[in-house]
């Protein structure tokens, strides 16, 4: 008596089977990606800030050569100080990376900003100890109001990074990033033309927070290590 064979199942994931295995495959992903993410972002922090000190330090390096300090680039492709003569033909602009031999660009790939005092870039009349000061730094106390920033009142120059969104900031490739915030007011301040006034605090992503989200990155030239330093190398009495 003849029997029938006995159909063989076939090996392999059924349709369900794939799809549970996708399934947790990009939950795994998923929670990959939010810590690499972070990662990356606090490595961008770091490589800003440290570029940002390198130029400060630079700075300090240019005054103590010259007795002046540099006008901003010329341009977002030319970073030589833009001046005419014995002044600059701006006060706020772009970091001069050229002329003080420094990176161009902060850990998101973005030029950054740099305001100073005129009358410390005046190299037709040096700055001394009682050159006053023009760049106000200001922060928010714990109840949200605009104080000075560590005790600093006015300082001579200072370097800004335009943070994470980039909000008015200039790509490398010269492209300004437009300002598409709302409510971040602070970032805003330190958008504005004059350079007077700049806002330095915590990042925070809260809109509510007082002056807003904000993820700029201040650093400002203290007049005191500036004046130090000068006064040990002779260039100031």
């Amino acid at each position: 008596m003849n029997r029938k064979p006995v159909p063989r199942r076939h090996a392999g994931f059924t349709l369900v089977e794939i799809a549970i295995v996708l399934l947790i495959v990009g939950l795994m992903i998923g929670g990959l990606i939010a810590p690499l993410s972070s990662q990356l972002e606090q490595r961008r922090s770091a490589d800003t800030r440290r570029v940002m000190d390198e130029a400060r330090e630079a700075l300090v390096g240019f005054a103590l050569q010259t007795g002046y300090l540099p006008c901003p680039a010329i341009s977002p492709t030319n970073g030589l100080e833009d001046r005419a003569g014995n002044v600059c033909n701006k006060r706020y602009g772009y970091l001069p990376w050229a002329t003080l031999g420094v990176s161009k660009l902060d850990g998101w790939n973005r030029l950054m900003g740099y305001t100073v005092t005129p009358a410390f870039a005046d190299a037709g009349n040096l700055f001394t100890l009682k050159t006053p000061r023009d760049v106000t730094i200001a922060t928010r106390s714990n109840n949200g109001q605009l104080m000075a920033a560590s005790g600093i009142n006015d300082v001579p120059a200072a370097i800004i990074s335009f943070g994470r969104n980039g909000y008015g900031a200039t790509s490398d490739q010269g492209t300004i990033i437009a300002d598409a915030g709302t409510g971040n007011i602070d970032e805003k301040t330190n958008l504005q033309s004059t350079g007077t006034a700049l806002i330095y605090r915590d990042a925070n992503e809260d809109t509510r927070a007082p002056g807003g989200t904000f993820d700029d990155t201040v650093i400002w030239l203290s007049p005191y290590i500036l004046y130090n330093r000068m006064v040990a190398a002779q260039r100031l009495p």
